[in-house]
């Protein structure tokens, strides 16, 4: 899918460059946050090829995150897990404390709905970008 018919046909506001988390970012992501209240849930928009870094959403208890695929390709993985491919229609339920990463497959755009579970004591630890040579073998 190329960024242009995404944008154009995205059910939720693609939002801006997502430069507030840029850094944990192998390319160019777009962030909207759709609500705040009670659960926060971010409609986020990955050009061909970008991905986020490794990353970990800690919990004592309850927390993790939902994905919820509205557009294009992507990928999710899980540390020591073969990668999952994604399409729209797909969910993915990320148990707490999990290592993962997901992001835009190498030719499409890709775009999720991210759910963040309520979770006590939750934070989040980024951690090391995704291989390169590991992604472009998917």
């Amino acid at each position: 899918m190329e960024l242009k018919t995404l944008f154009e046909n995205s059910v939720f506001p693609v939002g801006g460059e997502n430069t507030a988390y840029a850094q944990y970012f192998d390319g160019t992501s777009y962030l909207n946050m759709l609500t705040l209240d009670q659960v926060a849930i971010g409609n986020v928009t990955f050009e061909p090829g970008c991905r986020n870094h490794w990353h970990i959403h800690h919990a004592e208890k309850n927390g993790g995150q939902i994905l919820l695929v509205t557009a294009g390709k992507g990928w999710y993985q899980e540390w020591g897990k073969p990668a999952r491919a994604l399409k729209a229609g797909d969910i993915v339920n990320i148990p707490p404390n999990v290592k993962h990463w997901h992001g835009a497959a190498k030719d499409s755009a890709f775009q999720h709905l991210a759910i963040e579970v309520p979770a006590d004591k939750g934070s989040t630890e980024w951690c090391e970008a995704v291989d390169e040579d590991d992604y472009n073998n998917l």
